[in-house]
């Protein structure tokens, strides 16, 4: 017999609902949309109920969100978090508290599917199994909410009859065991837990318990990206525990490229900003300042501002103009950006700096802070510092945590990881302890690399021993069984880094016995350098196994190159073989008057082997003409490109002989001549469309955005429907579709990529720094960047944290007898590796390129073969602790959190 209901003629809840599921054993239901507010109409019954309630939703998500279990996790959470703020509120709590109850226990299951698949919306049905063993089905329009089943206009019909429940059941079977269902993650029943005890605390209450989740969970990175992973929380949770502990935090964090090494620095930074009340400095790269800026405000909700030379630029880009460089003192915000190269060239400025006081000093890419006279065995000489290694020593003791940052601590020698130290320990004697300290003799220098190197034995007697280990005494979370017993036993609070000598009379036998046995553990396993740095490879991340989870504290991406192999490097056509012996007869020409003629050739040929469009733009510069797209990617701090265009070449066309204007313009019409046959673009397009890499989507990389606007120019007039993303520099990001340049703001692409709208994206180094491409499965380098940083940051916008894909495919370009081609020749045998000891590619082997380029291949193998067949500093450096920031449901009052980070200077 069909029963029919309208909530006209009665309220549903009480006359269909909650009356079967009183007497119900189990409950199956396939609902277009789910909430948390039907407990409000059918709790209590719900919870009567004997066995499963499994619940089949619709969810807004993309089809390929769910291609594999992680993707579908990262999606379904960022889906919850999306609408989080219209779930808070303690009317609402009990009913989250009940959920959370089901959920957790298992008594209630949840599968969400996309809705573009079934559109669900449109169908809802469940089966109730009596527990009398009879059964019923219904259908109607209500969704499994509190306003369908109270509040709106519902039609239900049920059918008790066998053929009608099992028509049901098959249908719900088919969507619960269907391949795209997902199970509701983790994460999104213990929020809804954490929802259900939320309270909101002012910045007095949070301070008191020092509690770093509760200014932490509810950020965009929570609430809108995927969440903090494990290594990152607990490099968060040290620093801001050191620092509240008034000993301050002192750490060189030592991640490799792709790990989030930003967002842990900048949450320890908020943290620390919010604690005290003094200013926060970050120093960086001047291609980073905008990444630094931007990755805050969208993931942290953190406001900043960047010193851009003349003025400071808040995260709005609102500009406040000052009188002069003193203007520095005057951040309009708690966080100021400024850049490296402001204080490697000196000057005022840094002196401005260092008349200041901070909260938190944090410096990126702190390995170019470097002294001078850097060479093998010299480790007892005194340090010459650079300017920037001279201003950080300076700057270390104006600053309660100092916090550095560089994925290579050693590019060569240990001595460069000890000159970080160095700088850490100033104003700070928890890092190498007092300036008597063993730790900081000259004279030992060379025998503190022996010891935890394990090339020298531990000292013989207790008494040599003690004086390594009391000057400073590690903190008691190192190891408490060793040091924090020794703390206990001398009555010596955390904040103190130095025992007294004389102190060794208090220890009793058990204690030196225990120090004794731990004697070469303690140089090897505790010693202020794995006490201080912090590296996670991502070797380790993906090969080391949660025990909580029991699955790797981060999921394998592994790499697949392409262009290795000495058959693959492009053969050059006869015209542009032509054009790079042009280019060399005009460097030889002007190199008989001028110097700067080996940089000349450099820059030129690089340009022509980026694009031909890109070598042409160079030569028509150089005889005094302009071009809409030129542009090079510059960078202060670095110095490699920085001048190549407006120094010297601006400059030439001046001063150009009869005989170099004609070899020039010889090659600009060359390649104006062949511009639609560029063999990179041919190749480009090859992979693209035959080796079908635009169906994976793809990042096409090039260090000119003359290059990139060429290429996607060319590639727009043969796909005019696909959507082309341009990702640049100076306002010049854009959307290219059927030979249409529109443009647009980089979050609008970057919003593009992730919706899959945009497939393949076009970028330039600078400009995508800090991009986060996790969508997209492959990459082309278009040209090798000589700096080997960025190349290991080239990949690691598509091989990082949240790739939905086990294995991301790279394409490195290079013609056959070009500058990259020889370098690779000669790094071939030995890149992997290199890259396998120092977690990526030192900067010094950049030097190797330039001596290639110069024709010194003999010089490059020197450089080469300085490299260390060992890595000079193999430790465990490796630090990774359960953190649990997902449960804190005390958070910090935002607006008062944000009045807090707007406060000037």
């Amino acid at each position: 017999m069909i029963n029919r209901f309208s909530s006209r003629r009665q309220p549903l809840h009480e006359s269909f609902l909650n009356e079967r599921l009183r007497n119900a054993k189990s409950y199956d239901r396939i609902a277009g949309y789910f909430s948390s507010s039907i407990l409000e109409v059918a709790g209590e019954a719900l919870e009567t109920i004997e066995g499963k309630i499994r619940i089949v939703c619709n969810s807004d998500l993309d089809v390929r969100d769910v291609e594999t279990a992680k993707a579908a996790e990262i999606a379904i959470r960022k889906e919850w978090c999306a609408g989080i703020e219209e779930k808070y509120g303690e009317s609402g709590q009990p009913r989250f508290a009940k959920l959370y109850q089901l959920l957790q226990s298992g008594k209630m299951e949840v599968r969400v599917l996309p809705s573009e698949l079934f559109g669900l919306i449109h169908g809802k049905a469940g089966v109730i199994h009596l527990t009398d063993a009879t059964q019923t089905a219904f259908m109607g329009s209500a969704n499994e909410t509190y306003s369908a089943w109270k509040l709106n206009y519902e039609l239900v019909w049920e059918d008790p009859s066998s053929e009608a429940v099992q028509w049901v059941q098959e249908e719900f079977n088919a969507l619960w065991n269907h391949p795209k269902a997902v199970k509701l993650p983790e994460f999104v029943i213990e929020d809804i837990g954490r929802i259900s005890k939320r309270k909101v605390v002012s910045i007095e209450d949070w301070a008191k318990t020092k509690d770093p989740a509760g200014a932490i969970v509810e950020s965009p990175v929570y609430r809108r990206e995927y969440g903090l992973w494990a290594h990152q929380k607990y490099f968060v949770q040290l620093a801001f525990g050191d620092h509240v502990s008034g000993k301050g935090a002192r750490y060189v964090l030592a991640d490799m490229v792709g790990l989030g090494k930003t967002v842990q620095l900048a949450l320890a930074a908020q943290l620390m900003a919010l604690y005290g009340d003094k200013p926060v400095l970050i120093i960086a790269p001047k291609t980073l300042l905008w990444q630094w800026q931007d990755e805050m405000v969208t993931l942290l909700d953190m406001p900043s501002a960047v010193w851009d030379g003349k003025q400071w630029v808040d995260e709005n880009g609102y500009k406040y103009p000052m009188a002069g460089v003193e203007g520095i003192r005057k951040c309009p915000r708690r966080v100021g950006i400024v850049s490296q190269g402001l204080i490697v060239r000196g000057g005022e400025l840094s002196k401005y700096l260092l008349a200041g006081n901070y909260e938190c000093v944090v410096v990126d890419e702190c390995h170019r802070a470097r002294r001078r006279n850097l060479k093998p065995d010299g480790e007892n000489e005194p340090s010459d510092p650079n300017n920037l290694l001279r201003f950080l020593y300076e700057m270390a003791s104006r600053t309660k945590s100092l916090l550095l940052a560089t994925a290579t601590p050693v590019q060569l020698y240990p001595i460069e990881a000890y000159d970080l130290l160095d700088v850490l320990s100033r104003g700070n004697d928890h890092v190498l302890g007092n300036d008597f300290s063993m730790w900081r003799k000259l004279s030992n220098r060379k025998r503190v690399f022996n010891l935890i190197l394990g090339r020298e034995a531990p000292p013989a007697n207790f008494e040599e021993t003690w004086e390594w280990i009391r000057n400073p005494v590690p903190a008691a979370q190192v190891h408490d069984q060793i040091f924090g017993a020794l703390r206990r036993r001398m009555e010596m609070p955390e904040v103190q880094a130095v025992l007294e000598g004389a102190k060794i009379s208090l220890l009793s036998p058990v204690d030196k016995n225990r120090i004794e046995r731990s004697t070469t553990d303690f140089f090897m396993q505790y010693n202020p350098f794995i006490r201080h740095i912090v590296r996670r490879t991502r070797t380790f991340l993906e090969t080391t196994v949660d025990p909580e989870t029991h699955e790797p504290y981060l999921k394998p991406v592994h790499v697949r190159l392409f262009g290795e192999n000495e058959q693959d490097a492009i053969p050059l056509p006869g015209y542009l073989e032509d054009a790079y012996q042009t280019a060399e007869s005009f460097c030889r020409e002007l190199g008989e008057r001028m110097r700067s003629a080996g940089f000349m050739r450099t820059m030129l040929l690089r340009r022509i082997g980026s694009s031909i469009e890109a070598g042409k733009n160079t030569a028509i510069k150089m005889l005094g003409g302009e071009m809409q797209d030129y542009d090079t990617e510059e960078d202060d701090d670095a110095g490699d490109e920085a001048r190549e265009i407006d120094g010297p070449t601006s400059n030439i066309a001046k001063t150009l002989t009869e005989k170099e204007r004609t070899l020039l313009l010889q090659l600009v019409r060359t390649l104006e001549k062949h511009k639609d046959r560029d063999p990179k673009y041919l190749e480009l397009r090859r992979y693209l469309l035959e080796k079908q890499w635009l169906e994976l989507g793809c990042i096409v990389f090039s260090q000119y955005y003359d290059t990139v606007k060429c290429m996607a120019d060319l590639l727009t007039l043969e796909m005019p429907a696909e959507p082309i993303g341009i990702y640049a520099g100076s306002n010049k990001s854009a959307i290219l579709k059927g030979g249409r340049y529109v443009r647009t703001t980089k979050e609008e692409i970057k919003a593009s990529v992730r919706t899959g709208e945009i497939r393949i994206l076009f970028g330039t180094d600078a400009a995508s720094e800090g991009l986060n491409l996790q969508r997209l499965g492959t990459l082309i380098n278009l040209d090798l960047p000589w700096n080997p940083t960025r190349l290991e940051q080239r990949k690691g916008r598509i091989q990082r944290i949240g790739q939905v894909r086990d294995t991301v495919y790279v394409y490195n370009m290079r013609y056959k007898g070009s500058v990259e081609d020889r370098v690779h020749e000669l790094l071939s045998s030995r890149l992997e590796h290199i890259f396998d000891l120092f977690g990526q590619i030192p900067d010094v082997l950049e030097d190797a390129w330039v001596e290639v380029a110069l024709g010194s291949k003999e010089k490059a193998s020197e450089i080469i073969d300085a490299v260390p067949i060992q890595h000079p500093f193999e430790m465990k450096y490796n630090k990774i602790e359960k953190v649990d920031f997902e449960r804190c449901a005390e958070v910090l009052n935002d607006i008062e959190r944000r009045e807090i980070l707007l406060r000037r200077w």
